[in-house]
């Protein structure tokens, strides 16, 4: 399922032109049971199945066996929620190994001995972790250089700055009345740049006010965000 990533776009072409290997090892693979299981019904009671210890930790293993400098990451709704920032610092790692969870959950003896942390990517609940570890691969390549179209796509993106990024627009100029922004169609760079800051700032306090809260804005950014406050009243 996660190798399927190498069918398409950005993840894709990285893989093709070589800037990463993205390798899968499947714990069933590891598992000394005649009929290859890795999970059993959990201590306690309770609905569900957890995965075994041994299975997982023998993939791991052999996932890091050829390198000393493995990073060990669990998708887990336990785990620490996925910012961009840790997308940045995740990158530096040179060899990352993703364990995808699933069912009930992974026996707590693997996580405390194998795993170096436990991410997820949002307030909610999968089925497993193949897709959270196929959305972390993704947003990992997009920061290799050379893995994107154009080298300041990713230096764009919503988050860098710790903004959503600001509108986009493309031909036609008019759709049903509906018009492109004179002050992207004027070639003043400077006043297009103003314009992107502007609304990167507005849009991030309507959306995503708790953004705005952890910025120390400055003086320049405060006025451009009263002038779009401004500008939505009027």
């Amino acid at each position: 399922m996660v190798l399927s990533l190498a069918d398409y776009g950005v993840v894709g072409r990285a893989i093709e032109n070589k800037l990463v290997v993205i390798e899968a090892l499947n714990p069933r693979d590891f598992s000394t049971d005649r009929h290859h299981r890795v999970d059993d019904r959990p201590y306690g009671g309770g609905p569900g199945m957890v995965m075994q210890m041994e299975p997982l930790q023998k993939a791991i293993q052999k996932a890091t066996q050829n390198t000393s400098e493995s990073h060990v990451v669990c998708l887990s709704a336990q785990g620490k929620r996925l910012e961009h920032a840790d997308v940045q610092r995740l990158g530096a790692y040179p060899h990352l190994v993703l364990v995808a969870g699933r069912y009930e959950g992974i026996d707590e003896r693997l996580i405390e001995a194998e795993v170096d942390e436990e991410i997820c990517i949002g307030d909610y609940v999968v089925s497993g972790g193949e897709l959270p570890a196929m959305v972390l691969v993704d947003a990992l390549v997009r920061q290799i250089p050379g893995a994107l179209g154009h080298e300041d796509s990713a230096a764009q993106d919503s988050f860098v700055d710790g903004l959503l990024d600001c509108p986009h627009y493309t031909r036609p100029e008019s759709i049903e009345g509906q018009v492109v922004p004179e002050v992207l169609l004027g070639g003043d760079h400077n006043a297009i740049e103003k314009w992107r800051t502007k609304q990167s700032l507005g849009r991030t306090y309507l959306r995503r006010p708790d953004l705005i809260a952890k910025m120390d804005l400055s003086e320049e950014q405060r006025t451009l965000l009263a002038e779009y406050l401004k500008e939505q009243q009027d």
